[in-house]
């Protein structure tokens, strides 16, 4: 619960209240089913169209949702659901650079010095300036990602992001810049950010 409703609620919520989203697949560990499709009853969260179960991986998860639309879409979107904090406009961009370049992902410039460690020891240091720290909904033209998926699955390559399957189709992936409040809750420190972020807005800011 995130100041009285379910995280996976506000994050759903953001992309059912858009006119650009037709549907939404909801993917969940086989143990949560249930309690998926009792919350998107409850709230009403109509463009939703199934709640499937996952895969071992996040890349298996991702595979499911894909092959579970009612009708194949022209863009897709892949959110991680403990982002509830993106910002309607933030959605909207990205989908409009997946339509323009086939490939498109939310990623804010990365402000911390990142050093490459081995052993207990930092090796060296990777140029600031060039480094991304990449955030979701990731967005795609379906036949990208799910071409994507394949020649992964066939070569048993197990990538971080969808953007690291289809950088491998040599698809140009363009960059959209996001916002540093979009955080992915994973700790107890992120929860509390999160709540200072949503009190300080008001508890509107992902609906904006």
């Amino acid at each position: 619960m995130l100041m009285g409703k379910p995280i996976l609620q506000r994050s759903i919520e953001i992309f059912n209240r858009l006119s650009a989203i037709d549907e939404i697949v909801v993917v969940v560990p086989a143990d949560q089913i249930r309690r998926a499709e009792r919350l998107v009853k409850r709230a009403h969260l109509h463009k939703v169209s199934h709640v499937v179960v996952g895969g071992a991986e996040r890349q298996d998860s991702v595979r499911h949702g894909l092959s579970a639309f009612d009708r194949e879409p022209e863009i897709v979107l892949v959110h991680d659901a403990v982002r509830p904090l993106v910002t309607r406009d933030d959605v909207l961009r990205v989908i409009k650079q997946a339509r323009r370049c086939g490939a498109a992902i939310l990623a804010v410039p990365v402000k911390d010095t990142i050093k490459v460690g081995e052993s207990g020891f930092s090796t060296r240091t990777l140029d600031r300036e060039k480094l991304w720290a990449v955030q979701t909904p990731q967005g795609f033209r379906y036949e990208i990602l799910v071409r994507a998926h394949r020649a992964a699955q066939r070569s048993a390559f197990l990538g971080t992001d969808e953007a690291s399957l289809v950088e491998r189709l040599r698809v140009p992936v363009a960059i959209v810049s996001g916002s540093y409040r979009n955080i992915k809750i994973t700790t107890k420190e992120d929860f509390t950010i999160a709540q200072a972020f949503l009190t300080s807005s008001g508890g509107t800011l992902a609906s904006r």
